[in-house]
């Protein structure tokens, strides 16, 4: 009942926000509600040209990604959005698995590569970002430390209370660490890994980007994160920040866009998807500080964007990922976090 509430609340409350977003395009063309799992800026940058182009108008939810699933499960006998936007592809592999997306074969995921969306057309990713070691330099140096350059490097007693990263319970980077961890060393060797790190006095966020935070301003030493938050980060003023990548290899995330099954207005959401699809669409993002690399062949990445060619990424496996989600989680809440 508390978390139906909450969720009531902060739906009301983000959609009342977005009536002065909604204002601002054309008044006809009917009306939207979209789960954002993008930043909040990127969000509304995005909305706000969509209403422009199209007249449709736009309310918006944003959330991490674990959250977002979490609502459309609450919420699917009768759904009040229409669109996911953002998030980790695991779980919108997940969302397709539970039967809570509608499929939809926009005429513009030709643009898109295979690698990069559902082959049933449930979802399809929008943008590409790795998992990275986010370290406060002044902290490093206070400690006679390097920047860590493997996953044992994290496992130095000097990082005792000083580790931090996105709960896998609500944000879609900390499941990326495990499911990283997992198709790098083995799902055992992983979870002896993952209580090794817990035992540290390991610090869980809400959310990826508040652990990368939290490093910048030195509030931590360490963050495992997504490299372009903390390219944000940095240029945000965070100058302490450093970014390094385990040599034993990382992973990386496909965030991505969907129909949300039984929703409402379903033309609508058709349109949107369509458009967020599109070149100009995925190059908003730039515009307000977020770097990830771009799927459509012929956007243009930010400069700040790290190729996945240019660091050791695993051959991550999304769709395992996605369907081995739920039970990993459960796995990591009953065997590491027990002892929080």
């Amino acid at each position: 009942m508390v978390r139906k509430l909450r969720s009531l609340m902060l739906f009301t409350l983000a959609a009342s926000m977005l009536l002065l977003v909604s204002c601002g395009g054309r008044q006809s063309g009917g009306s939207l509600v979209v789960y954002a799992g993008l930043y909040e800026d990127h969000a509304i940058r995005a909305i706000e040209t969509f209403q422009k182009e199209t007249g449709i108008k736009v309310s918006y939810v944003r959330m991490s990604a674990g959250e977002v699933l979490e609502r459309i499960r609450e919420e699917k006998d009768t759904p009040i959005a229409s669109v996911w936007f953002g998030g980790t592809g695991d779980t919108f592999v997940q969302a397709k698995l539970e039967g809570l997306l509608e499929p939809y074969e926009s005429i513009n995921a030709k643009m898109i590569d295979a690698e990069y969306k559902d082959p049933d057309n449930y979802w399809t990713g929008i943008y590409i970002g790795s998992v990275a070691f986010v370290s406060n330099k002044k902290w490093l140096q206070q400690m006679g430390l390097n920047a860590p350059q493997s996953w044992d490097d994290l496992l130095k007693p000097e990082y005792r209370g000083m580790l931090a990263m996105g709960s896998p319970l609500s944000s879609g980077t900390g499941y990326s660490v495990i499911a990283t961890l997992v198709q790098l060393f083995g799902e055992e060797k992983a979870f002896d890994y993952l209580k090794a790190f817990h035992e540290l006095k390991m610090t869980y966020t809400t959310s990826g980007s508040l652990s990368g935070r939290a490093a910048g301003n030195g509030e931590i030493g360490t963050a495992l994160a997504f490299s372009h938050d903390a390219k944000r980060f940095y240029k945000e003023g965070f100058q302490d920040i450093v970014i390094t990548y385990p040599k034993e290899g990382t992973g990386y995330e496909i965030g991505g866009v969907a129909i949300i099954k039984n929703g409402p207005n379903m033309e609508e959401a058709r349109k949107f998807l369509d458009w967020s699809l599109t070149k100009q669409a995925q190059e908003l993002g730039k515009q307000v500080g977020n770097y990830q690399l771009l799927t459509n062949r012929d956007a243009i990445s930010p400069e700040e964007a790290v190729p996945l060619d240019s660091i050791n990424v695993i051959p991550y496996d999304l769709e395992w990922a996605g369907s081995n989600r739920e039970r990993l989680i459960n796995r990591w809440k009953d065997e590491v976090y027990k002892s929080k």
